[in-house]
């Protein structure tokens, strides 16, 4: 079984920075990818952004790409997503998520953490 616990999110302006975590418990971290999600009010989970196990292959969506960087550290069992040039539009709740291979399809990931909210005001 696997633990995903997250941090960070809140409210910034437009044009700010947040940095979300989440930290791992239960299982060795670095046998999973990881991904981040983000559903809007009224809208579909969409993907974010994933890392492979090691951390030396990324892929991010094309709305966040130049913008937002996922990262794991895996001696301390979290993975990261930094937001910088935050927009209204990235405004969700955003949930950090593990799979067993790099996917951006929702449905093969497992394990979800518990989800941040993350607000950015014009």
């Amino acid at each position: 079984q696997v633990q995903l616990v997250q941090s960070g999110g809140g409210l910034v302006q437009a044009g700010g920075s947040l940095r979300l975590s989440c930290a791992a418990s239960g299982t060795t971290f670095s046998r999973y990818a990881m991904g981040w999600f983000r559903q809007a009010p009224g809208k579909e989970r969409e993907f974010v952004a994933r890392i492979n196990w090691t951390g030396s292959s990324t892929y991010y969506s094309d709305s966040v790409k130049g913008r937002f960087t996922i990262s794991r550290d895996n001696a301390k069992n979290t993975v990261y997503l930094q937001m910088n040039s935050l927009k209204p539009e990235d405004t969700a709740v955003y949930s950090c998520a593990a799979a067993i291979v790099p996917t951006a399809d929702v449905t093969r990931y497992t394990y979800w953490g518990q989800g941040t909210q993350v607000t950015v005001s014009s």
